[in-house]
């Protein structure tokens, strides 16, 4: 009897844990340490189903973080922004734009909001995103559906939140700049699937 509960208590601790990592997780890998993402497939199906289909099709090998936005390197008279971004934009342009644009996912629509550490597909126009992400420093409502840092006001396509490696993503933000551009751009030696 007592191993009978014994094995009940093991499953039932298995099953509580396995609930808990139900969203999908990968890795970015970065000379700083590994930046852990949980995703949320649940709110942003098609931004989600895109982005690990890159990260299995090994689109984000030798990848690189390029560019981040602070206070200092900003207009003035411009909405602010704090954000790492990141993708293959700068180490394999035409793969980049060969990707077909990802169904845009507004916050009005997932709920998710771009708060600190949220990742969040970049795009142009509705329906352009693609390999291209960005990390928020800080919260950035203005990234939010309605929000004043995008002038067609339908915000950018949050998909998931970095869990652990945060002060790596701190190291990639205060990496030297210019231009807004990483100089020189951090490597992300991969991102795969946890």
């Amino acid at each position: 009897m007592k191993k009978l509960l014994y094995v009940c208590w093991v499953l039932f601790i298995v099953a509580c844990s396995e609930q808990r990592t139900a969203n999908p997780h990968v890795i970015i890998d970065t000379k700083f340490g590994g930046i852990e993402i949980e995703l949320y497939p649940e709110q942003a199906p098609k931004t989600v189903a895109a982005f690990l289909g890159y990260v299995d099709s090994g689109f984000y090998k030798r990848a690189n973080f390029y560019r981040v936005l602070n206070d200092e390197n900003q207009p003035s008279n411009a909405p602010k922004a704090e954000l790492i971004q990141g993708g293959i934009w700068k180490t394999n342009y035409q793969k980049a734009i060969a990707v077909r644009g990802v169904p845009h996912e507004p916050t009005s629509q997932t709920k998710l909001l771009h708060k600190n550490g949220i990742i969040s597909l970049a795009r142009a126009e509705p329906g352009t995103a693609g390999t291209e992400f960005f990390i928020c420093i800080g919260d950035q409502p203005g990234f939010d559906y309605g929000g004043d840092n995008n002038p067609d006001g339908q915000g950018y396509a949050p998909f998931g939140k970095v869990v652990k490696g945060m002060d790596a993503v701190l190291n990639i933000y205060k990496s030297k700049e210019y231009d807004q551009k990483l100089d020189p751009p951090i490597v992300i030696y991969n991102i795969s699937r946890r």
